[in-house]
């Protein structure tokens, strides 16, 4: 897959299939629009071609929102496009500008001058253009004027659920990591840094990696105890994630990823890790003294390790 962040140095593209959207997450309905266009392409002896636009269009629009939180990092939605089999990335700065183009000027712009398509295909619900004002019926009206081809594809369920990044967030945000498993196609994976701490869980035998975020608007899940899977430079291992503010020995209200790893000694200080998480077992909780927090986080690993065994 090829990454073009220069728009007006485009290459010329064989017979252009083309979707468009900020496709975050890359979740299964996403993937359903990429195979599609991938079989229009074979067809036509084209190439297959993503439009997209970052930062996201809500990070400019709404700069002072600071609640805006993503399902994937510019560099995670690259890598998951390059796993897809996409042929060409296009990249646009997303700008107030850009956000006041009618849909005609967007279509002519884009897809007729920019990168000269021969099919564009969009999900059901794609809106395009000054206020949203352009959908399919607009497509298919300047696919006339410009001399390209339309095509639409019905939105993808599962267990009768229309799949939607929106959908997938709010799973996230109520700590429901399986269904959002389920939508993506894959665990839902935070990455970020191992940093030292107070090294807390050390002293009461449960050593924990605490990791700062890779990228800043990266969704977090609900506060809570999670099974996970580790991906560390040594390997990939099991374990648990906390997630909160540690009520029983931190009163600084500060939210907290750590992850305690079975069966691992290694140091990970200033390594990257990617925490993949499989199944929630708990709501955090204050608990009354340190034993009884030493207590849960012994039933919270056999817990987990029973979960595991049963979803190896």
């Amino acid at each position: 897959m090829q990454v073009h962040d220069d728009f007006f140095s485009l290459p010329a593209f064989r017979n252009a299939v083309v979707t468009i959207g900020t496709f975050d997450g890359v979740h299964c309905g996403h993937k359903a629009l990429l195979n599609r266009i991938a079989e229009i392409a074979h067809k036509v002896n084209g190439e297959t071609v993503l439009l997209t636009f970052y930062p996201h269009p809500r990070m400019v629009l709404y700069p002072d929102d600071h609640r805006i939180s993503l399902l994937s990092s510019p560099e995670e939605k690259i890598e998951e496009l390059r796993a897809a089999g996409l042929d060409h990335l296009v990249v646009y700065p997303f700008s107030t500008e850009l956000s006041r183009l009618s849909a005609f000027e967007y279509v002519r712009d884009f897809l007729v001058k920019g990168i000269n398509a021969h099919t564009v295909v969009v999900g059901h619900d794609h809106r395009f253009g000054r206020n949203r004002e352009g959908d399919f019926k607009t497509l298919i009206e300047l696919s006339d004027v410009f001399g390209f081809n339309v095509q639409e594809i019905p939105a993808l369920e599962i267990d009768d659920i229309e799949i939607s990044s929106t959908k997938i967030r709010a799973a996230l945000e109520r700590g429901d990591v399986e269904e959002a498993a389920a939508f993506l196609g894959r665990p839902y994976s935070i990455a970020g840094t191992v940093f030292q701490n107070r090294q807390l869980g050390r002293q009461i035998g449960f050593p924990t990696a605490n990791i700062q975020l890779s990228f800043d608007h990266k969704l977090i899940p609900a506060f809570g105890v999670y099974t996970v899977k580790v991906q560390t430079p040594f390997g990939i291992f099991n374990g648990v994630t906390n997630i909160g503010i540690r009520p029983t020995v931190d009163s600084s209200g500060k939210v907290h990823l750590e992850t305690h790893i079975f069966d691992f000694d290694e140091n990970l200080y200033d390594e990257v890790i990617c925490l993949a998480f499989l199944h929630r077992l708990r709501d955090e909780r204050k608990f009354d003294s340190v034993d009884a927090l030493r207590t849960a986080i012994e039933d919270d690993c056999r817990t987990a390790k029973e979960w595991l065994s049963k979803h190896s």
